[in-house]
C-alpha cells in the first residue's frame, strides 16, 4: 500500500451530497483510503447503492438539507455514528438556469438555500466536533464562483458566496486549529446540469462545446475532483487554509468565446 493510500486512515468524515457526482466519488475515495465515512443524501436507493459500492465502508444517512430540522438531525447523527468528526466535505448543491431577466425569486431562493444557507448551517453545527479534533472542512465550489457565466446567475452568486464563506471561516477558525478550503471545478460529468433542467440533447452539446471552452480539451471527472478533496483533507495539506483551488482544465483562465 502506498503512502497516499494511507493518508486518510483513521479519519472520520461526513460527506454531504454523497449519492451522486463529486460527493459520491469523494465518499468512496475516502473510504478506500481508510477513513470512516458517513455519506449523506436524500435518495434511499442511491444511498443503498453507495453503501454497496463501498462494501459497507460508507455508512449511509438520509436527510434533506433544504430542511433545517433535518440538517440538525443529520449532523448530530453523523457525529454520533463516527464518534467525532475530522473532516466535513460539503458537496450538496444544485443548479437552475436563469438570467438576470428570467431568474425568479423562488429559483434564486432555492439555489441560495441549498448551496449557501445549508452549507453554512451544516458547517456551523459540525464545528464543535471539528474543533475538538482540530479537523478541517472542504467545500465544493465552482469555477462559477470566480468567473461569471451567462444563464446561471443564481448558481454563480451562490458559489461566489461559498468562496467567501471559505475565506472568512478559515480566518476565524485558524486559531482553533481548523482548516477550511474549497475546490472549484470546471465542467464535470455529473447529474448537476440535467437535474437543473437540461435535456439529454442539450447536455450532449454542452459537453461537446466544453472541449473548446476548457484549454485542456475535455471535461473533468468526479474522481479527479475527489482526489483534490482528499489531498486538502489530509495532513499533506496541513499548512493550507482559506484557498479555493481551481480544478477546471484551465477554464478559469480563459476569456469568453
Amino acid at each position: 500500500m502506498s503512502d497516499i493510500d494511507q493518508t486518510l486512515s483513521g479519519k472520520r468524515a461526513l460527506v454531504t451530497g454523497a449519492t451522486s457526482g463529486i460527493g459520491r466519488a469523494a465518499a468512496l475515495l475516502f473510504a478506500s483510503r481508510g477513513a470512516a465515512v458517513v455519506g449523506l443524501g436524500r435518495g434511499a436507493r442511491a444511498l443503498e447503492s453507495l453503501a454497496a459500492a463501498s462494501n459497507g465502508a460508507v455508512r449511509p444517512l438520509r436527510a434533506d438539507l433544504s430542511v433545517e430540522a433535518e440538517r440538525a438531525r443529520a449532523v448530530e447523527a453523523a457525529v454520533s455514528l463516527l464518534g467525532g468528526l475530522d473532516v466535513l466535505v460539503n458537496c450538496a448543491g444544485m443548479l437552475e438556469g436563469g438570467t438576470i431577466e428570467t431568474t425568479t425569486l423562488e429559483s434564486f431562493d432555492r439555489t441560495m438555500d441549498l448551496n449557501v444557507r445549508a452549507l453554512l448551517d451544516v458547517t456551523r453545527r459540525a464545528l464543535p466536533a471539528l474543533i475538538a479534533a482540530r479537523g478541517n472542512v472542504v467545500n465544493v465550489s465552482s469555477v462559477a464562483g470566480a468567473r461569471a457565466f451567462p444563464g446561471v446567475l443564481a448558481y454563480c452568486v451562490s458559489k461566489a458566496a461559498v468562496d467567501q464563506i471559505t475565506r472568512c471561516a478559515a480566518l476565524e477558525l485558524a486559531e482553533k486549529g481548523v482548516r477550511v478550503n474549497a475546490v472549484s471545478p470546471g465542467v464535470v460529468v455529473t447529474a448537476l446540469h440535467r437535474r437543473g433542467g437540461m435535456n439529454e440533447q442539450d447536455y450532449a452539446a454542452f459537453l461537446e462545446r466544453s472541449k473548446l471552452t476548457h484549454p485542456l480539451g475535455r471535461t473533468g471527472s468526479a474522481e479527479e475532483v475527489a482526489e483534490l478533496i482528499a489531498f486538502l483533507a489530509s495532513e499533506r495539506a496541513s499548512w493550507i487554509t482559506g484557498a479555493a483551488f481551481p480544478i477546471d482544465g484551465g477554464r478559469g483562465q480563459t476569456c469568453a468565446r
